[in-house]
């Protein structure tokens, strides 16, 4: 269930068929309060938005601590959120906004989803799977692919997780309990 009183939060329309990178920015920007939301509860701070149109229709964060589920990554979340919005488990006409490049996991999910474009802040070249460490989203045998828009508040994104990390380090060495 989706409780966010700001929900449907967007900016002025976008034009049909035109990227605006003014959107992509402020669409980014509500992923980047659920990545801090993330921090917060500490967990990993990645967030995510799912736009339809102009308007938000999900939103979620980084949530494996709390539920103690390996799966409970922003986009998983997100993308259960908009299912549930449009009461369908195709996307075909949505747009994903995540802080950080999507695992091999929320890639998968998101190519059976049929997200039309995956915008992402920073990327992960080690385990991305939106070009950094390997493409599903664009996985020429699959039966879906998504368009890539990458490094949007990219700096911002990667900032927010070294300091987190950096954070949860500092607490390592001084013997204080983590997640």
């Amino acid at each position: 269930m989706v409780t966010d009183s700001h929900l449907n939060d967007s900016p002025e329309e976008p034009t049909d068929g035109w990227i605006d990178l003014q959107s992509d920015t402020f669409f980014m920007g509500q992923a980047m309060r659920q990545a801090q939301n993330a921090y917060l509860a500490e967990e990993v701070p990645v967030g995510a938005v799912i736009v339809q149109g102009s308007s938000i229709i999900a939103r979620s964060h980084n949530q494996v601590e709390t539920l103690k589920d390996a799966t409970a990554h922003a986009e998983m979340l997100a993308l259960t959120q908009a299912q549930e919005a449009l009461g369908d488990w195709r996307l075909t006409e949505c747009d994903l906004y995540v802080t950080k490049e999507p695992c091999p996991m929320c890639a998968g999910a998101i190519v059976h989803c049929r997200i039309r474009r995956v915008i992402f802040g920073c990327g992960d070249p080690k385990g991305g799977a939106a070009g950094g460490f390997i493409n599903l989203l664009q996985q020429p045998t699959l039966n879906h692919s998504s368009e890539v828009t990458p490094g949007v508040l990219g700096e911002e994104s990667k900032a927010l997780l070294k300091h987190f990390f950096l954070e949860a380090r500092m607490k390592k060495k001084a013997g204080e309990p983590s997640n």
